[in-house]
């Protein structure tokens, strides 16, 4: 099981109320949530590794260099020679230290790679799998790695993170009219304004379907812009020819990499806390209770 963590994290901040707080009076419905979370997917779907994937870099340099509006609406502050600040809630930011903590002492894996985002750890991770994979995203982005064959599937959170959609290739066909390989060159047609990218104006999302549909893939759907009999309308021609410069590198920028170099680490699920000490430390200064108790509970039960 791999966790897009920053996703999660972020629909936890907004699924549990702030009124969730530390003794001190400080917001921890982020941090409670997401143990909470992490639990209920531990006990309904029983995973014997779990990987906490990390943004160690929300906005890589080489993808802003081909689309240089990639998650420009997010900067909060530029950062020369370094990742950007994201813009994030003022009671959220200093939740995100605690959850590394947290997932640290417990023993949970966390994973990045410096220049990549949490998607290419998942991507690269699910390209190792030798079993069946399920990626816990909150990002659509990913359902471009959903693969019947390989039992790659996407559990997508639609109400807070209490309840999910479970995507393998017949549900995307049945949404979005693509299979898991054909998603990113959907997406890239469609655009997607939550990520600064500008798709192909005048074609979205259904339209992007019945392209992809008919023409197979973005190569085909560009073969046919050169081929007068091939039906497109001239509309949809003269926009795709338009678009020629972005979609040359949009499949580049939206696709997650594969072949991220990732440091050594213990997927495996743990049975006990790690440092039962600090977590012990963390619990008190935070005020995690039943959170945590029940997180603990839950990888217990799993062991036996």
């Amino acid at each position: 099981m791999l966790l897009d963590t920053s996703s999660l994290y972020f629909r936890a901040y907004f699924g549990v109320p702030d009124t969730v707080r530390a003794p001190d009076g400080t917001p921890v419905n982020a941090v409670r949530g997401l143990l909470d979370f992490i639990a209920r997917l531990v006990r309904d779907h029983h995973p014997h590794s779990l990987v906490a994937c990390m943004d160690f870099d929300w906005r890589p340099q080489w993808r802003v260099e081909l689309i240089p509006s990639y998650k420009a609406h997010r900067v909060a502050e530029e950062v020369t020679g370094g990742p950007d600040t994201e813009e994030t809630p003022d009671t959220l930011s200093p939740q995100v230290p605690v959850i590394d903590e947290v997932l640290d002492a417990v023993g949970i894996a966390r994973v990045g790679a410096a220049g990549f985002e949490a998607d290419d750890v998942i991507g690269t991770l699910t390209a190792r799998a030798e079993g069946p994979v399920a990626i816990v995203t909150g990002d659509r982005d990913l359902f471009q790695l959903v693969d019947d064959a390989r039992g790659v599937r996407v559990l997508y959170p639609v109400k807070g993170v209490g309840t999910l959609d479970t995507y393998d290739g017949a549900a995307l066909r049945a949404k979005y009219g693509v299979d898991g390989g054909g998603y990113a060159d959907l997406a890239l047609l469609r655009g997607d304004p939550s990520d600064g990218l500008p798709g192909v104006p005048g074609v979205g999302e259904k339209t992007a379907a019945k392209l992809m549909d008919r023409y197979g893939d973005l190569a085909g759907i560009l073969a046919a812009v050169d081929d007068r009999t091939s039906g497109l309308t001239p509309a949809q021609r003269r926009r795709l020819d338009e678009a020629r410069p972005y979609l040359a590198v949009a499949p580049k920028v939206i696709r997650v990499a594969d072949d991220v170099v990732l440091p050594d680490f213990d997927a495996a699920l743990p049975v006990r806390a790690r440092d039962p000490e600090a977590l012990r430390a963390l619990a008190e200064r935070w005020g995690l209770g039943g959170s945590l108790e029940r997180l603990l509970a839950t990888l217990t039960a799993r062991a036996r």
